[in-house]
């Protein structure tokens, strides 16, 4: 099984702050279309098909592989992404939250496993590893909430 985390600072130094109801306004956007939140060309497809006042279904092409995923949305909190098919099986968190401090803070957390192959084999290794690593996760999370900043700008609701 893969377990990976990561938390970033929403506000650090330097950078536009953000509110709790902005943040959540791009956790909801990405949620519901992953195309503007990753790098170009790594999603290709991303469809909410059904909807519910509890949770949506979402079916995207990542990376050229398609996945169907079922999204809960706890609102200004968190979005919680039950991998349903695809590559990997599991869940994948993230949670916006006040630190000790009184600041914002977003956090990833995932438990997945990876289909059809050997638990705690090389492949689930290394996928552990990718989401480890400094480009993996945290980068996701700073990517999204610089993302949130350029649409804000753009339309500053």
């Amino acid at each position: 099984m893969i377990y990976s985390t990561a938390t970033v600072p929403v506000n650090p130094e330097g950078e536009t702050p953000l509110t709790r109801d902005q943040v959540w306004q791009g956790l909801e956007r990405k949620a519901r279309d992953a195309r503007l939140f990753l790098p170009p060309g790594l999603c290709t497809r991303c469809d909410v098909t059904e909807e519910s006042a509890t949770h949506f279904f979402r079916e995207a092409t990542i990376g050229g592989q398609d996945l169907r995923e079922i999204i809960v949305l706890e609102p200004g909190r968190k979005v919680t992404f039950f991998q349903a098919t695809g590559p990997r099986e599991g869940v994948i968190v993230n949670e916006l939250f006040e630190d000790e401090a009184g600041a914002l803070q977003l956090k990833f957390y995932c438990y997945l496993g990876l289909r059809d192959k050997q638990p705690g084999g090389p492949e689930e290794q290394a996928e552990q590893a990718q989401f480890d690593s400094d480009a993996g996760y945290k980068a996701a999370l700073l990517s999204t909430l610089k993302c949130t900043r350029e649409l804000l700008t753009d339309d500053p609701r």
